[in-house]
């Protein structure tokens, strides 16, 4: 079947997996994005591109920092599993090389191939990526329907198995997307069509979005972040070894790409959504913090990112606390925040083979319970008792405050085991809880098994990291409130022992029960468990948990509980980490817990607003209040404690005075029976609760403790109001199984209050008929125990204890808990004022300041209702009002509190309940008393307290002025509000005298009174009008005029107040207040010459102030924008420093909010606000209207373009806050849209007034817009996606506005053109203004020539061409232009990575196409010059893309950066010259080439003469002070010293000592320096002869192929490397600068295709003719110095056929001389190579050379065994023995003593035969130095072998 090309590229995404069958198919998975390029004829199959993720092994090669490509991969596939999206163009341009006409150019948009290569891979190679290609991995195939076949693969769709790569990055970077209407063959799906908008870099695209963005744009944010982290820097993270931060980072993929699918599908419910959008974007934030990448502000609560059309305030802000906190700031709660705490039962482990209780509840360190319990009852299996729990055993623990959280709290579980007994007959008990099972005393005891427990598991995650978070106490026997078998024995219903019952307990009388003894239920205690809480509530992140269960030291191994180890005791021990008091529970191994805590006001909002969680939850209440109490609550828990039984204890008993305790046996087991009952003995029925899962009770029984144990059990009472005075508790102390021995009781009233809390032991009494009952029965009065002492201290007690007795007592401990009651008298006696007499009254209410705050919270509208209720008895009583107004007072002050939060519940009282009308005149008049005279100390003192809640007092004021003009109305009374005005009035007039008066000590009363001003005026609303209130509010502003202080700063908190409060939210109102602002802000900011701390934050409150009022403002902006311009350059002149905190911008409360941040960054917030507010104002349309003079005018709009700059240039903010730096370009393009009008029309005068032209100003100007348009920030096409997309949503193309406003302005200030002019030229436009900024604004214009901008790059070249023509106008020479480009360019390099010559070089071909025209006019002479400036240009552009892009080595950015420098002195550019030269030096120093540095150093030293009178401009890179000629080549010539010196390079820090010499004592005649000199050059003499430097080795190099470029091919180099390089080293570092070239052994090579390179060793060339060869007695080191000393010819040698070695005289050999163009050392160290000859060379001449190379040898020996002998001796002496014996005893070829005869031929030159007698002469003194020391050093049994070689010595040498 036939494939048809498409018209148009299509961009599809695959919508359905497709698994590949054969090899032509292409694998799809969900989201593929492919580039469809063919169809088949029915339309069934295309064929495409697939685009896929960048792999991560192409990081390996990648450059650091880089963004890796995606991957391409070719085949067919079924259309039915793609969406097709869009068309593309398919267009490709010329390239500049091809072209040089300047044409609009075509970009793609989607990268279909990889920059480096394009993989065309067919059908399923691409299974190496998505693993099995043969459909394995579970996704359906999707084939054509309606009987269509596979098409067969055409011959050009890759049909061959084969890999073809393409080099397409040009046609990448040269293709425009666009926007074209799919055929109707393939229609795209609704949704799909939506505007998007146009993209401002044509190789971009920048909108594409999903159909979901509308609604949730963090779908595609996410999906983009993403990508963009896989791409850049994960690959990064891995080679790095950063496995922490990748770890960190996993994490936070799995969050987001989570939170996308939660966003995608929807399925969150209105509170989540609002949660899960803030948390995702806090983690896109810390994502681009952790890999170091730009903060993007999107919005919190839409997930969209902020553009230019949301509030600068709203960006700036957001992206503060973005950039520099780690999370979101908590917003000022207005109430008490309290934690809520969830936690879910998972599972028991243990091995317990009865039914298990687990008791929960909140704990101190010390064991103090914060709440209620939480009961769970699970059978022996672990499963609950009650199967409707299964899956509902949780509970939320709430209201927990600030405070229990900070504190250490801890969550603490008992276990039970339940269990029951039947008496015996003989019943007895020995110490402790219980009998064992197999004990009999308490009869059988019933119990089922428990299967499979589990052993303990390792490493579970634990909340705090010490052993008492799971630790868990030791077995005890506890009460199980939650059980079946305790809800019956808990009854009133049943009696609770088997021996006769309590009073009024019914009695079994069926016959069956009175033969079957009656059960008794217990519970045993196995363990506890700790958990420490108390951080993890502060958290938001659930956790699962695992807590031990721990149980006292011992049980484990067989020991009873009940040997007196106190379990409550325990529990502490477990917390504090005592592990030699604790082991594991036996029975009870962990527990496994789930912990989510939350953070609510309350717990009933936080229940409705989290369904999914907490539905149906059961909530354990705190034992107390957190706060203020906001609904009704009476709870009173009772904490049972521990029993005192001392020995000799006895009983109380009415009759018998004292009664002993029963027998141990019977009376260790101990048990409370608990009721609540009234005077007559009535129970009060389910009253009782003892955890807040279960049911209430009538009776309550205690868990079964030892004698010497405590319960430490709390139990809540529930009871009506009218109870509480007359109930009492009521309780039975037995020993289990026995029949009950003791009874205490407890009254809950004491002295008409609520008996207050605190512990309490209560009196023991024997419990019989006498005392059983409550009241006095028949056999007698005094009988029953209300009629008997309750506590020690009562009468009579002590009485009926004989001498020496000791009474039985128990200890509770009592906590009341309600807002019915109360314990204070004081205020009871207020609550009951209505019985009191006056003078009683005024001595009550004096004490009210004393009455505890808590106990005011718990009772406040009755409270409210009381003084309320005095002050309307006693009204115009002055004593009265006075009194109960400063009651009311400090009861508001408790309102104020922070701790309670009553301001709610007081606005609650005044709306619903307050029914007080004359208590506003009462008010009123107090009020106005204490203003009347505020110098008083202790009036003042009672006005600040009065200030404090003047909100209040104002309400309480307004609220009976209400309810009195309703009770005026029904009577018929008029008039009345005039008065009430008049009184208002006078209360607002002396606080204005009040603030006007500067007495200091009122300082305070006018802080309080400007702090909370704003808040009284809403409270008039109601009675007074609109127009009053606002005149009320200017007024008092008007009387702070005068503060000073900190008052100031109060003030313009105020004027934040007036702006944010809705009562001045009417037009007119806001209007009014705009207006009035301007003047009260006036004084408080602009210029000043001293920037104080508090000038500082004045600004800031101004800058908040006009944040609050900024959509209100007009025309007052003319008169902002000069304050805020004066305040900005003043505060800037100070500088910006480090940072360790961040103050919260746009503040509304004084001292600022502040946090810290890590990492010390350079910022200043008062620089940023006044910058955001400049943002906002600029874009109010009202224009800028300023009413001043030209020169006033002029220095406004300057200083207003250097703010702009200053902005621009990130001197207000750090750089990486990309939006508000994208958003502030924006801005300034606005604003330089309304200056370049004002420039327009005040300061371009006309031609004839051309010296009134303000140069500077429009120089600023233009320097702004250049500075704008050119920015890196708006560099799109540099951008990752992530990036792009932000910064094309934030500003869209400023770019091209700000071309745009660049023709415009430029056009404005040139002048008409003639018409030949604009026949030569083609411009309206030229010369005239233009002139001033050539060349001042070359540089800049030719930046934005080389942007990729096509809009921004063409107005550039045009303004370009009216700079060249103006100026060849003016001058007919360019050279200033040149110089002026040159310049740019090079500060352009090296700033910016500019590298991509194509872009660089299309403005050239731009300009040229601009001057076509003028090119058709024969021999014009600016043709020529600007062809001759295009084409220095380009060639200086090709070289700074060579130095600054170098992928060929060091070797070869120095070659260039050498070229760059020629070019550089050919055009006299010194300055750019001396900075590369030092650029060089850097690089060689980095390599550490010292004598390569010194080289390239003389190059800056030689462009200066030894001049003491030229004097030479300072230099700044490099930093050069202003000197002489002389003095700067002086200073050049001694660093040159030290790098030579460095490197040992002896004679060129000789040469440049010499020349330094002579100019010290010919020139200057300094022979102190001249001294040093020399001094200096005697120790380089001594280090040569010292010998201490290693030769380098030199190799030569040939470059042989086409494969190398134009530089290397086919040339050679003598190349110098390392003193230890071999060939083999030498020829693997050259391998690795190339490594597509081959290493070949002979210079001859087959081919001329590829890359080949030839390498040999060679060595400096040495003259025999050297004066050197005919001196004896020269040191080895010296000679060597002096014949390598600048070698510049080479050599290699070769053993001629046929020559023979061993015979000196026939010794022929053939070397190969290579001579360079330079002498070595050099600047790159290498020389090419410019002859070759090949000389053939004598016996003589090699045997000067063989016994020179000897005598080197032994020089080195000698010279290393003389030093060892200096020290001592010591090394070993083999190494100097064999090569002595070898010289010595048996000479190899004969030895020196061969070359006798060569001596003696008088046919050899008498020089060669001079220099061979002198090397044999210096060899025999090198010989006998060695056997000297060998001589010295040799031992003992070796001196034989010592004297036979001084025999052989003397036979050759001598003999």
């Amino acid at each position: 079947m036939p494939w048809i090309p498409l018209a148009r590229i299509a961009f599809a995404i695959a919508t359905h997996p497709f698994n590949p069958t054969s090899r032509d198919d292409l694998p799809l998975e969900l989201g593929d994005e492919l580039y469809i390029i063919e169809s088949c004829n029915d339309g069934q199959w295309f064929r495409g591109y697939l685009v896929a993720p960048p792999s991560l092994l192409a990081g390996l090669t990648s450059t650091k920092g880089a963004t890796l490509e995606a991957r391409v991969f070719s085949g067919i596939f079924p259309a039915a599993c793609v969406d097709i999206k869009e068309y593309l163009t398919t267009e490709v341009p010329l390239l500049p090389e091809d072209s040089v006409e300047g044409r609009d150019y075509g970009y793609d948009g989607h990268e279909v191939s990889n920059p480096q290569e394009s993989l065309m891979i067919n059908g399923n190679h691409r299974s190496s990526q998505n693993g099995d290609s043969n459909g394995a991995n579970g996704h359906s195939r999707c084939s054509a329907d309606s009987g269509g076949r596979r098409p067969k693969s055409s011959g050009n769709g890759n049909s061959d198995n084969r890999v073809a790569r393409t080099r397409s990055s040009r046609s990448r970077r040269n293709r425009r997307s666009m926007m074209i209407t799919p055929p109707p063959r393939h229609p795209g799906p609704d949704g799909h069509s939506r505007p998007r908008p146009a993209a401002p870099v044509p190789m971009l695209k920048v909108g594409d979005e999903t159909s979901s963005f509308e609604s949730e744009p963090l779908v595609d944010e996410i999906a983009s972040c993403l990508r963009e982290w896989h791409a850049a820097n994960l690959h990064e993270l891995l080679l790095n070894c950063e496995y922490p931060l990748l770890d960190e980072i996993s994490s936070l993929v799995h969050q987001l790409d989570l939170s996308r699918r939660q966003l995608l599908h929807g399925v969150l419910t209105k509170a989540e959504l609002v949660a899960t959008r803030e948390r995702t974007v806090w983690a896109l934030v810390r994502g681009n913090k952790l890999l170091s990448r730009e903060i993007i502000v999107r919005n919190p609560s839409s997930g969209r990112i902020l553009t230019g059309d949301d509030s600068s305030v709203d960006v700036t802000t957001l992206q503060s606390q973005m950039s520099l906190l780690e999370y979101p700031p908590t917003p000022s709660q207005d109430g008490v925040t309290l934690h809520h705490l969830s936690m879910e039962h998972k599972a028991f482990v243990g091995v317990a083979s009865e039914p298990v209780t687990l008791v929960f509840y909140l704990a101190t360190k010390q064991n103090v319970p914060i709440s209620e319990s939480f009961t769970v009852s699970l059978d022996a299996q672990g499963t609950p008792l009650d199967s409707k729990n299964l899956g509902k055993m949780q509970t939320l623990f709430t209201d927990l405050s600030s405070r229990d959280a900070t504190e250490d709290m801890f969550l603490v579980a008992r276990v039970y085991s339940t269990m029951s007994v039947v008496p015996g007959p003989a019943a007895s008990s020995g110490k402790g809880h219980h009998a064992a099972p197999s004990e009999t005393t308490f009869g059988t005891v019933k119990h089922s098994a428990m299967n499979g427990a589990t052993s303990p598991g390792k490493g579970e995650q634990k909340i705090k990291g010490r052993v008492s978070v799971l630790f868990s106490p030791r077995p005890k026997t506890s009460g199980n409130e939650d059980s079946p078998t305790e809800s019956h024995a808990n009854d009133e219903n049943l009696p609770p022992h088997p021996v006769p019952p309590l009073p009024n307990s019914p009695t079994v009388t069926t016959r069956d029960a009175q033969q079957m003894p009656q059960r008794v239920t217990f519970q045993k205690a196995l363990g506890v468990g700790v958990l420490d809480v108390g951080r993890f509530v502060r958290q938001d992140q659930a956790i699962e948990q695992i807590m031990r269960i721990f149980a006292p030291a011992g049980m484990g191994g067989g020991g009873k509980s009940g040997d007196g180890e106190d379990w409550d005791r325990l529990i502490r021990d477990v917390i504090e980490s005592r592990t030699g008091k604790i082991e594991k529970s036996p029975k009870a191994d962990r527990l496994h817990l789930y912990l989510r805590p939350f953070t609510s006001p309350d717990a009933d909002s936080l229940i409705k607003a989290t369904p999914t969680l907490l539905h149906n939850i059961n909530c354990a209440q705190k034992i107390g209040f957190s706060g203020a109490p906001t609904k009704p609550r009476s709870d009173i828990y009772i904490t049972l404690g521990n029993p005192i039984l001392p020995r000799q204890a006895l009983l109380l008993h009415p009759k018998l005075g004292s009664s002993a305790l029963p027998a141990s046996s019977h009376f260790n087991s101990l048990q409370i029976s608990l009721e609540v009952r009234r005077p007559n003995g009535e129970k009060i029925r389910d009253c009782i609760f003892s955890a807040s899962n279960t049911p209430g009770v009538t009776v309550w029984k205690s868990v079964v403790v030892a004698r010497d144990e405590s319960w430490n059990q709390t139990i809540r009472l529930a009871l009506d109001e009218e109870d509480v005075p007359s109930a009492h508790l009521f309780m039975v102390l037995s020993g289990v199984p026995h029949a009950p021995t003791a009874l205490a009781w407890l009254p809950l009233w004491d002295k008409g209050a609520f008996l207050r809390d605190g512990d309490y032991s209560l009196l023991l009494h024997k419990y019989d008929e006498w005392t059983s009952s409550p009241i006095s029965t028949d056999s007698g009065n005094g009988n029953g125990y209300l009629n008997q002492p309750w506590r020690p201290g009562d009468e009579g007690w002590v009485a009926a204890l004989p001498m020496g007795g000791t009474t039985a007592m128990v200890k509770v401990k009592t906590y009341l808990c309600s807002t019915k009651f109360s314990q204070n008298d004081v205020l009871l006696s207020l609550l009951q004022w209505r019985g009191m007499k006056e003078s009683e009254l005024i001595a009550l209410l004096k004490k009210v300041v004393f009455v505890p705050e808590m106990e005011v919270v718990k009772l406040l509208r009755e409270v409210f209702d009381a003084l309320f209720g005095i002050l309307v008895e006693y009204a115009k009583k002055m004593e009265m009002e006075d009194l109960v107004f400063i009651a009311l007072v400090t009861v508001l002050g408790i309102v104020y509190d922070r701790r309670f939060h009553l301001e709610p519940i007081v606005d609650v009282y005044a709306e619903r309940h307050f029914d007080y009308p004359i208590a506003a005149s009462c008010l009123l008049r107090s009020f106005t008393r204490l203003l009347q005279d505020p110098t008083d100390p202790e009036i003042s003192r009672r006005l600040r307290s009065t200030f404090k809640v003047g909100r209040h007092i104002f309400q309480f004021i307004a609220k009976a002025r209400e309810q009195q003009i309703v009770k005026e109305a029904t009577m018929g009374i008029n008039g009345g509000n005039q008065t009430f005005t008049k009184d208002l009035q006078v209360i607002f007039k002396l606080l204005e005298k009040l603030m006007r008066n500067s007495a200091p000590m009122l300082v305070g009363s006018q802080t309080l009174a400007v702090q909370h001003f704003h808040a009284w005026l809403p409270e008039m609303a109601g009675l007074v009008s609109r127009e009053q209130i606002l005149l009320v509010a200017i007024d008092f502003m008007d009387a702070c005029s005068a503060v000073k202080g900190k008052l100031v700063l109060y003030k313009l908190v105020l004027i934040i107040n007036y702006s944010r409060s809705s009562l001045f939210s009417q037009p007119e109102d806001r209007r009014a207040l705009t207006l009035n602002t301007v003047r009260w802000l006036a004084p408080h900011w602009g210029k000043t010459d001293d920037v104080t701390g508090q000038w500082r934050e004045q600004v800031r409150l101004c800058c908040s102030v006009l944040a609050a009022q900024v959509e209100e403002l007009g025309e007052e902006v003319s008169e902002y924008i000069p304050k805020i311009i004066d305040s900005y350059r003043a505060i800037q002149s100070t500088g910006r420093h480090e940072r360790e905190t961040f103050s919260l911008l746009f503040p509304r409360t004084y001292p600022f909010p502040t946090k810290n941040i890590p990492g010390r960054p350079v910022f200043d917030e008062a620089l940023i606000e006044l910058a955001a507010i400049l943002a906002a104002v600029s874009s109010i349309p009202t224009g800028l209207h300023l009413d001043l003079s030209e020169e006033d005018l002029a220095k406004f709009l300057m200083d207003d373009l250097q703010v702009h700059m200053s902005i621009l240039s990130c001197d207000a903010f750090p750089e990486s806050w990309l939006s508000v730096h994208i958003y502030q370009h924006k801005s300034t393009m606005r604003t330089l849209e309304t200056l370049a009008g004002i420039l327009v029309d005040s300061f371009l005068p006309d031609p004839d007034d051309a010296e009134k032209f303000n140069t500077e100003l429009w120089q600023a100007f233009f320097t702004t817009l250049l500075m704008l348009v050119g920015s890196d920030a708006l560099a799109l096409e540099t951008f990752p996606e992530q990036k792009r997309r932000a910064v094309w949503k934030v500003a869209g193309d400023v770019r091209e506005q700000g071309a745009d406003l660049l023709r415009r302005t430029w056009e404005a200030i040139g002048w008409e053109t003639g018409s030949e002019d604009k026949r030569r030229f083609g411009v309206e436009k030229m010369g005239g203004y233009q002139v001033q900024y050539v060349p001042g604004l070359v540089a800049p214009i030719v930046e934005l020539c080389l942007s990729v901008h096509e809009g921004l790059r063409s107005v550039a070249v045009e303004v370009l061409q009216t700079m060249v023509v103006s100026e060849w106008t003016l001058s007919q020479d360019l050279s200033v232009i040149q110089a002026e480009m040159i310049d740019s360019l090079d500060r352009l390099f090296k700033s910016k990575k500019l590298t991509e010559s194509i872009t660089q070089k299309l403005f050239i071909a731009d300009l040229i196409e601009l001057f076509e025209p003028l090119s058709l006019i024969p021999n014009d002479p600016l043709t020529v010059k600007v062809r001759d400036l295009l084409h220095t240009i380009d060639r200086f552009l090709d070289l700074l893309v060579a130095v600054h892009n170098t992928p060929l080595g060091e070797a070869y950015h120095i070659m260039d950066t050498l070229r760059l420098m020629e070019f550089l002195k050919d055009m006299r550019k010194e300055d750019m010259f001396i900075r590369y030269v030092h650029q060089l030096v850097s690089v060689q120093l980095k390599s550490q080439n010292y004598v390569e540095a010194g080289l390239s150093l003389q190059l800056h030293a030689d462009l200066y003469p030894w001049d003491t009178t030229e004097k030479v401009s300072a230099l700044i890179d490099p930093p050069f002070p202003d000197q002489t000629a002389f003095e700067r080549r002086e200073a050049l010539f001694l660093e040159m010293i030290k790098l030579f010196e460095d490197g040992k390079s002896w004679e060129n820090a000789l040469d440049t000592y010499k020349e330094l010499a002579h100019q010290y004592e010919n020139v200057v005649f300094d022979y102190a320096k001249l001294g040093k000199c020399h001094r200096a050059m005697a120790k380089i003499h001594e280090d040569i002869l010292s010998g201490d430097k290693l030769s380098p080795q030199f190799f030569r190099v040939a470059y042989m192929g086409m494969g190398f470029p134009i530089g290397l091919r086919d040339r050679q180099f003598i190349v110098q490397g390392n003193h230890w390089e071999k060939l083999v080293q030498f020829s693997d570092r050259i391998q690795q600068q190339h490594p597509a070239a081959k290493i070949v052994v002979s210079s001859e090579v087959d081919s001329v295709e590829g890359q080949f390179i030839h390498i040999t060793a060679v060595g400096p060339e040495n003259d025999l003719m050297n004066p050197v060869f005919q001196r004896t007695k020269v040191p080895p080191n010296t000679k060597e110095f002096l014949l390598r000393k600048r070698p510049r010819s080479f050599s290699c040698s070769r053993p001629l056929p046929g020559s023979d070695m061993g015979r000196p005289s026939s010794w022929w050999s053939e070397k190969t001389i290579y001579n360079t163009a330079e002498r070595f050392p050099t600047i790159l160290r290498r020389s090419e190579i410019l002859s070759v000859s090949t000389v053939t060379v004598s016996p003589v001449e090699n045997a000067i050379e063989a016994v020179a190379a000897k005598t080197g040898e032994l020089s080195l020996l000698e010279k290393r065994y003389a030093d060892a002998n200096g020290r001592g001796g010591g090394d070993n002496l083999d190494s100097l023995s064999m090569s002595l014996t070898g010289v010595v005893d048996s000479p190899v070829n004969g030895g020196v003593g061969g070359y006798r005869e060569l001596i003696d031929d008088e046919n050899v030159a008498i020089e060669l035969r001079n220099a061979l007698r002198t090397a044999i002469l210096d060899y025999v003194l090198v010989l006998k130095k060695c056997l000297a020391v060998h001589g010295q050093l040799v031992a003992n049994p070796l001196k034989p072998m010592h004297e036979n070689m001084m025999q052989c010595m003397s036979y050759i040498f001598v003999g």
